[in-house]
């Protein structure tokens, strides 16, 4: 990499990838808002597994870009195999000047997102009678289970519900289902799910079916394709390209 890329400098967001075509789907679509909001901006997805493009194939060609990895937490995915992708791509073609960003949270902005879903499932925000449960794949490193628990504390400080705790799809407890019985025994009013998942899949759906069997009250939907999403794409790809000046 002999420079920073351009301001203009293509985004390429990269995501874990699915089996199931509800997630490219979804990719596909967050993508579509990021051309509509910046036209002429050369926008492309890759991902780590189960669909192509691959990283190295999505770059393929290109001279210059920005990588962000369209993850809500820092964890492996982030630190090993994106970065390693990279290197291989770098490799490939020396001349190519490219920058990965940071992940896409933690942000205010997710869980504006997150508010957008649950007023979607009927949900009053900040209501005292409710209480969030913060749902999110779940990591075996804890310092990305460590931020899902912070970002539920943040939330229960800004707004008045009446609590606003953290559970994990997998990897780490507690689970949605296990959080969800605790609050009802504890005394909440109502109890809701937020899932802090990016598309549908898996986990999305083991996350409502086991949380409405549990007795949540509702489930938001993912993030998907929100407009914060698309908003916060373009904040971290400005952000990437204003690093990588700095530290020209």
């Amino acid at each position: 990499m002999t420079s920073a890329p351009h301001g203009n400098a293509p985004l390429i967001a990269v995501a874990h990838g699915s089996r199931d075509p509800r997630a490219t789907a979804t990719v596909e679509a967050l993508l579509d808002g990021v051309r509509r909001a910046r036209p002429g901006l050369d926008v492309r997805a890759a991902y780590l597994d189960h669909a192509p493009p691959s990283l190295p194939r999505a770059l393929s060609g290109l001279d210059e870009a920005v990588v962000l990895p369209l993850l809500l937490t820092a964890a492996y995915h982030s630190r090993v195999d994106i970065p390693a992708a990279l290197r291989e791509a770098s490799a490939r073609a020396p001349r190519l000047r490219a920058v990965c960003g940071p992940t896409l949270g933690p942000h205010p902005l997710l869980v504006r997102a997150l508010e957008r879903r649950l007023t979607e499932a009927g949900v009053g925000i900040g209501d005292p009678e409710t209480a969030v449960v913060l749902v999110s794949a779940g990591s075996s490193d804890g310092r990305a289970n460590a931020t899902i628990a912070a970002v539920a504390r943040a939330w229960a400080r800004e707004r008045p519900w009446w609590s606003v705790t953290a559970a994990y799809a997998s990897a780490a407890a507690p689970r949605p289902r296990e959080e969800v019985e605790r609050l009802i025994l504890a005394g909440a009013p109502r109890v809701v799910v937020a899932p802090y998942l990016l598309a549908p899949g898996h986990f999305a759906d083991a996350v409502r079916r086991d949380a409405l069997d549990a007795g949540a009250h509702a489930v938001g939907g993912v993030l998907g394709a929100a407009p914060e999403l698309v908003t916060l794409l373009l904040e971290r790809h400005a952000q990437a390209v204003r690093a990588a000046r700095q530290a020209a």
